[in-house]
């Protein structure tokens, strides 16, 4: 059964919708409900997901009326206010507050998660992730609004083994600060717990393509390599490396002078800031003399975030890692880590973007979650609340309703 989500999209989601809704649950308040007073009451998922056109048409007809985005949509103050009685929060949000399967129990994840805005898409985020064996590090950018700030601690405060980063930045597009951000939370999961096997970072605008138990077996197979793109840097990127960069006013700016070449010689290899790694790679980014070395060569470069990761992942002794040699490339597409649509390669790798367009990456619709669920990809980037509701209900409510069919199939 789980061997062939990934396969032909259209025939195996029905199956796993059947699946999902032929138990008759004890359980079934973990469900989403589709019901009338449920806000998302009129879009129909099951249907959605078969590739039914006219209940595409109708859901986006119904997240652009004002009725529904303004019970859909929560605000900071909700979420402050929510989470005064932690157990009552859990429980209406409907987070798992247990371990669906002894197999996940014994293989606990560690995530990085950056945030600055959207409050709902975090917790939303964190609530599609949540099992009680993972820990989260969560890092606000100092920039956001207080009440956001104080919402995300609120939500943080409910769960044992969800933290604030001990250490917060000034994120800055582009800049070193986002990969320090990641830095900062690396250390501390690394530091809190010993159990967990994998590394996964996030922002608050991703979500998962793969339910927990997915992962988990798809990360077995790997026997401790790690998944991140890691490729040959084109001539047209090298500009980034070689110029010395700083930061003004929150932005970051060329100095117009030259960097000295990486320590050791070391071949820079191009990648994005996303990655799903063991922890023998996160003990390296640590304490490694070498990968130490890079990181400060690389503070004054621009977007490190596309190339530190990616960097590492060749280099020699790093737990996990592949050769630096070209026939070790792996591109994003190839890679597990993170499914993104980019506007140049709609039409040729992948279909056209069902949503909307920032900074050229795909902002996803309704339309598109039947194709992403066949992407081997843990996770999607970008979802937005605010341009479509109903585009993270649908991929909500498929995840959920499999998490317990899954469940129940090992009994």
């Amino acid at each position: 059964m789980l061997a062939l989500l990934g396969t032909v999209v259209f025939v195996i989601i029905p199956s796993q919708m059947e699946l999902a809704t032929s138990f008759s649950f004890s359980d079934n308040w973990l469900e989403y409900p589709d019901h009338v007073g449920n806000p998302e009451y009129g879009c129909n998922c099951s249907s959605i997901l078969q590739g039914d056109l006219r209940s595409l048409e109708q859901a986006q007809l119904l997240a652009i009326t004002k009725d529904v985005r303004k019970k859909v949509l929560r605000s900071d103050d909700y979420y402050i206010n929510a989470t005064q009685n932690c157990r009552t929060f859990q429980s209406s949000r409907k987070y798992l507050m247990f371990s669906p399967s002894q197999e996940e129990e014994d293989f606990p994840l560690a995530y990085s998660i950056v945030v600055h805005h959207k409050i709902e898409n975090f917790e939303r985020l964190l609530r599609a992730i949540y099992a009680p064996q993972n820990i989260y590090c969560v890092s606000v950018d100092r920039k956001s609004a207080t009440s956001f700030l104080e919402a995300v601690m609120s939500i943080a405060s409910c769960f044992p083994n969800v933290f604030m980063v001990s250490r917060t930045v000034d994120v800055v597009y582009a800049a070193w600060p986002r990969v320090q951000a990641d830095l900062n939370c690396m250390a501390d999961l690394y530091n809190a717990s010993t159990t967990w096997r994998y590394f996964l970072n996030l922002c608050g605008q991703d979500f998962p393509l793969k339910t927990n138990l997915e992962m988990v077996r798809s990360l077995k197979t790997l026997k401790g390599a790690n998944t991140m793109e890691t490729e040959q840097m084109v001539e047209g990127k090298r500009w980034r490396v070689r110029s010395a960069h700083h930061i003004v006013n929150g932005e970051i700016q060329a100095t117009g002078k030259i960097k000295q070449p990486p320590p050791f010689n070391l071949p820079i290899l191009a990648g994005n800031a996303y990655i799903v790694v063991s922890r023998g790679y996160v003990h390296s980014i640590l304490y490694d003399e070498d990968v130490q070395r890079l990181a400060a060569w690389a503070q004054d470069t621009y977007s490190p975030d596309e190339f530190f990761w990616a960097t590492v992942q060749r280099m020699p002794n790093v737990p996990g890692s592949s050769p630096p040699d070209a026939k070790y490339d792996l591109t994003d597409v190839n890679a597990l880590a993170r499914m993104v649509k980019w506007v140049w390669h709609e039409g040729t790798l992948y279909p056209p973007c069902h949503g909307h367009h920032v900074r050229a990456i795909c902002v996803y619709g309704l339309g598109d979650l039947q194709w992403l669920l066949g992407r081997h990809h843990f996770f999607a980037n970008k979802f937005d609340l605010d341009s479509d509701p109903f585009a993270l209900h649908c991929l909500e409510w498929y995840l959920r309703r499999k998490t317990l069919a899954d469940m129940h199939s090992a009994f």
